[in-house]
């Protein structure tokens, strides 16, 4: 019999798409997903009919149990996601992110399986690498005087043995995730991988989340008529990463074990300004609109940051395989058929009323 994989938060945006990845491969998928009322209103029509859907939160011990029954492989996605949110819903966050992971480990403790994988993020290293060395990390009195540089900083591909610098809650619980899935994989004998996404994008993001993935974001605002809203200058850099590289990344750390006992990145290996970015996805989704530079900053935002994805080829046999063009021409054609409510203004006010942002 082929093997079962369960993925907690399987019903999510990178968990439906890895659940068609392994469907594809000729695994059996289960998912645990509490369907969260921000991202979901009920078993999403895009998840596969083959799916063996679970409803329960991961905080729950005794929903954990019986979606573990008979697993052979867990991949753990279940996360509050979002740096803004993070930095005050901190209980939230912190109870689902580590102890929901402390509850999954309990579990594995008692019931080892072939192999656990984990998402980790790219906002654990804080600010990317540079050619000249560490700047740290931006100030709020630097940011307050509209310096969004690190003068005399070059931008390089980010590597893995990139020191943390954990500037947000979000990337405080991410870090948390990735070391004790580490620690408890090596104590109980089971192989564990973190991977370490960058920005996923793609079809089913939370279009009406104002704190999902920028690109959702952006297409929110078009969907609405209004211009995507843009932090800083917009002259900032990300690696936007298509969900279905992502997706066949985590299959390959399933099937191999170059990885075992380590954290790898999983991106494009290439930078895109989030301006330049805005632009691409309104001209691809055919809206004459110029992106809105806002001149404000929120606490926890980085300037930049893209992937070395060196040891993802070297040790998962990884390549983005996914141009950004073709991603955006897929993103928009799954938009023609979308609705979303733009709370972006909503969240934005929510933290400039909590002193977060300037």
């Amino acid at each position: 019999m082929s093997e079962l994989v369960l993925i907690t938060g399987g019903a999510g945006f990178i968990g439906s798409h890895l659940a068609d990845e392994l469907l594809a491969r000729g695994s059996r998928v289960r998912a645990l997903d509490s369907l969260h009322p921000q991202v979901h209103d009920g078993r999403p029509d895009y998840l596969a009919g083959d799916v063996e859907l679970h409803v329960g939160d991961v905080r729950d011990a005794d929903a954990v149990k019986r979606a573990f029954d008979g697993v052979d492989v867990v991949v753990h996605l279940a996360a509050r996601v979002g740096v803004g949110q993070s930095m005050y819903e901190i209980a939230e966050y912190t109870s689902a992110n580590d102890v929901g992971t402390a509850v999954v480990l309990e579990a594995l403790a008692e019931r080892p399986v072939r192999k656990l994988l984990v998402a980790s993020s790219m906002s654990i290293y804080g600010e990317g690498a540079y050619r000249e060395g560490d700047p740290g990390e931006r100030t709020r009195e630097q940011l307050g005087r509209r310096e969004w540089d690190f003068p005399g900083f070059t931008p390089v591909p980010t590597p893995e043995t990139k020191r943390p610098a954990l500037s947000s809650i979000y990337a405080l619980n991410k870090y948390q995730q990735e070391r004790a899935c580490l620690v408890a994989g090596d104590a109980y004998g089971i192989p564990t991988v973190a991977l370490r996404f960058f920005n996923a994008y793609g079809p089913r993001q939370a279009l009406s989340n104002p704190y999902t993935g920028v690109l959702a974001i952006f297409a929110s605002r078009l969907l609405n008529g209004r211009a995507p809203r843009i932090f800083e200058d917009g002259a900032q850099t990300r690696d936007f990463v298509s969900v279905h590289d992502v997706a066949r990344a985590c299959a390959l750390a399933l099937e191999r074990d170059g990885a075992d006992g380590r954290a790898v990145n999983v991106g494009s290996g290439r930078a895109i300004s989030v301006r330049d970015l805005a632009a691409q996805l309104a001209a691809t989704v055919g809206v004459d609109v110029e992106p809105e530079l806002t001149g404000e900053f929120r606490l926890g935002d980085i300037r930049h940051c893209y992937a070395d994805v060196s040891l993802a080829r070297e040790t998962l046999g990884y390549e983005p395989e996914v141009e950004l063009a073709d991603g955006m021409a897929e993103l928009a054609g799954w938009l023609e058929g979308q609705t979303a409510d733009d709370r972006v203004e909503e969240a934005a006010r929510e933290l400039a009323r909590r002193g977060l942002s300037g």
